[in-house]
């Protein structure tokens, strides 16, 4: 699943080729149909909720999410659990069945299948789950979540009892109920203002975690000796969605916090729909009392809000987001566009080739870590010698680069991230094709920190560049087709064991030259646009320094006739 990487839930939009003081509010929206359904509900004020109840919310989320947000993607650590519980082996012959820690073709296709169909399920979710969280709010989407996760966890249980497949239909499950649960959880970035950015951190931290479950129940079913069975995991498992049920009927908001700049807007226009409902009043006295309403309206909230911001924090926060629009380079290239503009830009189709490369290729290794290194070292305790590492350091990973990569995107230029991660991808490819044990280790350490960086990035890439009013449409369809494509994998895989005979290395070098040639070329065009915009801004400040000629000899300033005097 993608990481969403917002500073705030909000967010002050330029649109470029406006004038300086067009400036727009826009709040970022979840929904990526947002014509499709009424407007969106009420949202709850922060500042009538209990700083210790705030605290709770967060803790608890951070808690649930720990537990449920992407367990499916600790899909390594699961597999050799369900191998050794033989899973799918009726589809081996009898000579493949004699060796029970082996998978055959059939079998090892039939698993990554499972992967496969819960990691496209996760990111086409977010078309509907956004849509949804934006109509009903957090609690609904967070019960939804739970509903989900306990039919996935019942799949599980009485699996091995059913006439027909229940694995697949199972982890599907499990994939659907994480996005509703983690992305509902955003909106807890604005309980505490100040802080949003540790907030979502923490989230995010606790999403890359949570794919340490199945490696803890590995751990767990080894040291059993078999006898925890993944249906008394799935049992026992019930317990977190029971809880998610409960603390969201009881404990979280039933609608998303509003950010500050809403409520500021929310007293604004109160107060402004006070002055127009008096605007026919000729009396002076009248109108300047109405005008002095308004700003104390406006200065009582900004005092409540005070504990929440800060000292100077609205000021000082604004100027941190105007740093890193310039910084960008890219910053409103489509802002005011509408989405289908955008999406039949270069922008967007770039961005998508490469999101689908890359998230194809991302899960393929996931899935197929194993198989791939013991063709490679030629040895099967050394290929799951580097699988136990990989389960190790996917979460920790994920944990580790949270901090690094908001430094890298808040202080660097799109075009740089955007370079950088084509570097660091292609030198993950390279690793991939040598048959050594210490490229293995160098491979996946490398990888572990450049897929929370990379989806990160994509986010980022989206807000910046298409804005934040058709971000939930944009950047969904982005995630939407890169999932769908995610099917390839099944492809890749039977090119690997029919045409391949098990050899990795030519699949890889596929994905490789794929990801080096679609990075390239979106390198290439963003740094040319960047350019371009760069010459156009120093072109507008050289005009506006540049004194308006004289008429004449005697008048240096001609009148200005397009208002009235």
């Amino acid at each position: 699943m993608s990481l969403h990487r917002v500073s705030s839930m909000e967010s002050w939009e330029h649109v470029r080729g406006s004038s300086p003081a067009s400036v727009e509010h826009r709040k970022m929206s979840f929904n990526p149909v947002a014509n499709w359904v009424p407007p969106e509900v009420h949202k709850e004020p922060v500042i009538q909720v209990s700083k210790a109840r705030r605290i709770a919310q967060v803790a608890v989320a951070c808690v649930y999410c720990l537990f449920a947000a992407g367990i499916v993607f600790g899909y390594a650590a699961f597999k050799p659990v369900l191998v050794k519980e033989g899973v799918y082996r009726d589809l081996c012959t009898e000579d493949e069945q004699g060796q029970e820690d082996r998978t055959c073709y059939e079998q090892e296709l039939r698993l990554n299948l499972m992967f496969t169909t819960a990691a496209v399920a996760t990111n086409v979710a977010a078309l509907p789950i956004g849509t949804i969280l934006d109509k009903y709010g957090p609690r609904v989407s967070g019960i939804i979540g739970s509903v989900l996760l306990t039919i996935g966890s019942l799949f599980f249980i009485f699996a091995s009892k059913v006439p027909f497949d229940a694995y697949i239909p199972a982890y599907l499950f499990l994939a659907l109920g994480g996005p509703f649960i983690f992305i509902s959880s955003f909106q807890l970035s604005n309980t505490f203002p100040r802080h949003s950015g540790l907030i979502l951190a923490l989230l995010t931290g606790a999403f890359d975690s949570s794919s340490a479950v199945f490696l803890f129940y590995r751990l767990t079913y080894t040291a059993s000796d078999g006898s925890f069975t993944p249906s008394k995991l799935f049992t026992a498992y019930l317990v977190v969605p029971v809880f998610i049920l409960l603390v969201q009927i009881f404990l979280m908001p039933a609608r998303s916090y509003k950010t500050v700049g809403e409520l500021v807007a929310a007293a604004e226009s109160s107060a402004d729909d006070a002055v127009a409902g008096e605007v026919d009043i000729d009396d002076p006295t009248r109108q300047q009392h109405l005008q002095e309403e308004r700003r104390v309206r406006r200065e009582s909230v900004l005092s409540e809000l005070a504990p929440l911001l800060g000292k100077d924090g609205e000021d000082k926060q604004q100027r941190q987001e105007q740093r890193k629009k310039e910084v960008s380079g890219v910053w409103g290239a489509l802002h005011g566009k509408s989405a289908f503009q955008q999406i039949k830009s270069p922008w967007f189709m770039l961005i998508t080739l490469f999101t689908v490369v890359q998230m194809t290729r991302i899960n393929y290794f996931v899935a197929t870590i194993r198989p791939q290194y013991e063709y490679m070292l030629g040895d099967y305790d050394l290929a799951e010698q580097v699988n136990n590492f990989f389960d190790i350091a996917l979460p920790l990973g994920g944990i580790i680069s949270i901090p690094f990569i908001g430094l890298i995107l808040d202080n660097t230029s799109t075009t740089f991230v955007l370079t950088f991660l084509v570097a660091v991808a292609s030198a993950i490819g390279v690793l991939g094709v040598l048959p050594y044990l210490w490229a293995a280790y160098a491979n996946i350490v490398l990888f572990v920190v450049y897929r929370p960086l990379y989806y990160t990035a994509v986010s980022d890439y989206a807000a910046k560049v298409f804005g934040f009013h058709t971000f939930g449409k944009v950047y969904g369809l982005i995630i939407c087709l890169a999932g769908l494509l995610n099917f390839v994998q099944s492809a890749l895989d039977a090119l690997r064991y029919k045409q391949f005979k098990g050899d990795p290395v030519p699949v890889n070098i596929i994905l490789l030259v794929a990801v080096f040639l679609v990075g390239s070329m979106l390198v290439i065009y963003v740094y040319r646009k960047s350019r371009e915009f760069r010459r156009g801004a120093s072109g507008a400040e050289d005009e506006d320094r540049t004194p308006p000629p004289a008429s004449n000899g005697y008048n240096t300033l001609a009148p200005d006739t397009s208002r009235p005097t």
